[in-house]
């Protein structure tokens, strides 16, 4: 059970009850009910006194139940030398009691076994000293004033740290659950983030590229071929837009598998990127080596190779100088696919279109999903100067899921 402070004042039941003892043992002690004559010699109006310190005790049962508890049993050990009151004798037992149930977790594991060990001592010195059977009634009562309570105050103390405990695991649970349900939410975002960009850039950037140099050229016929591809590129933005809130709608989640480009649509992505590098003097080309193309491999990896090759198609669109941008695929089974995007680096001051700057990192993460890959940077191919795109996809089982 976890540390509480104890209250600066007493317990509003706590002090009901310490006025109702001390009422209904005055009432006994003035009508002259006493369980037993003084045996001590001492005055009887001393019961009095250990009924006023009992009471007292009282108010400390929960702010300080082990000081009441010391302090109550001073007064019971008066009270019986003095002509036992019943109230007084009650008020004990609920000051046992209270010390287990609200206690130190040191006091409610002792405080038991002293009960056990009182009610022993005085069973047999009772024995001892009178020889007489019926001295165990004495026993018995010492047990119901001191063991009945401190065991009750035992079960009811761990009844409390068992629901307390459970309401922490529950607690801890909904915290899981929302952490869980927060990390979800932002790798769907990150999801959606990815499909938006790498479906729409490319359009985008041919959209941009196209609509430049129909405003700069003075041909007729260019510019009508550049707004050919420029009509072209809306038509598949404005279907892969569609298609993507399709993915959004959908509640059972099945929609992507059945739409989400494959590998054998790379060829089509590379014709159509190669009508909009044309007029920049890029040329595209794709390679396919080992038996990667004749084994079929897992969704997940065909759709982040895909998305892998047409960011980097359309960043060599943007950034790459006049030459060959050449696509290169490799795989060998069972082994993980390579994939490798290299164009010449180009000088410009900056890119033919606008971009989000974010198509590097998500390649990165497409690569990282699967537990591959990634990275892109300048390199030297002999006397050239070239951007090349690398990743690693592994192909496993737990992919294929």
């Amino acid at each position: 059970m976890p540390f509480r402070s104890p209250p600066l004042r007493p317990h509003q039941d706590d002090v009901l009850i310490s006025a109702s003892g001390l009422l209904g043992g005055g009432v006994l002690w003035g009508l002259g009910l006493h369980n037993s004559p003084a045996s001590s010699g001492l005055p009887n109006w001393l019961s009095l006194v250990a009924l006023v310190i009992m009471s007292g005790a009282e108010l400390l049962r929960r702010t300080a139940p082990q000081t009441g508890l010391a302090i109550a049993t001073g007064a019971l050990a008066l009270d019986v030398l003095t002509g036992t009151l019943v109230t007084t004798v009650l008020m004990y037992s609920d000051l046992v009691y209270a010390a287990v149930l609200y206690g130190s977790p040191r006091a409610a594991r002792r405080i038991p076994h002293g009960c056990h060990l009182i009610t022993a001592l005085i069973t047999v010195a009772t024995l001892v000293i009178y020889r007489d059977p019926a001295a165990l009634l004495l026993g018995f009562a010492t047990a119901m004033i001191t063991i009945v309570p401190a065991w009750t105050g035992t079960i009811i103390r761990n009844h409390r740290e068992v629901a307390q405990a459970a309401r922490l695991e529950a607690e801890r649970t909904a915290l899981l659950a929302e952490l869980d349900r927060r990390e979800a939410i932002t790798s769907e975002r990150a999801r959606m983030a990815r499909e938006l960009h790498d479906m729409v850039a490319g359009h985008l950037s041919a959209i941009a590229i196209h609509s430049t140099a129909a405003l700069s050229l003075g041909d007729p016929k260019a510019a009508n071929d550049a707004l050919g591809v420029i009509r072209e590129n809306s038509v598949q933005g404005l279907a892969e837009m569609r298609r993507l809130i399709g993915l959004l709608r959908d509640a059972t989640g099945e929609t992507e598998p059945a739409v989400a480009p494959t590998l054998d649509g790379l060829q089509a992505l590379i014709t159509r990127a190669g009508r909009t590098g044309e007029d920049n003097g890029l040329r595209f080309e794709l390679n396919e080596e080992g038996d990667g193309a004749a084994h079929a491999l897992p969704a997940p990896v065909e759709l982040a190779a895909y998305r892998i090759v047409q960011e980097a198609l359309t960043n060599a669109l943007k950034h790459a100088g006049p030459g060959e941008v050449r696509v290169r695929l490799s795989r060998t089974a069972p082994g993980p696919l390579y994939i490798e995007v290299s164009s010449a680096l180009g000088d410009r001051d900056g890119p033919r279109a606008p971009g989000s700057g974010a198509g590097l990192v998500g390649m990165r993460e497409r690569a990282a999903l699967l537990g591959g890959t990634f990275e892109a940077g300048p390199q030297t191919a002999g006397q050239d100067k070239i951007w090349r795109v690398r990743a690693v996809l592994p192909v496993d089982e737990e992919t294929r899921g």
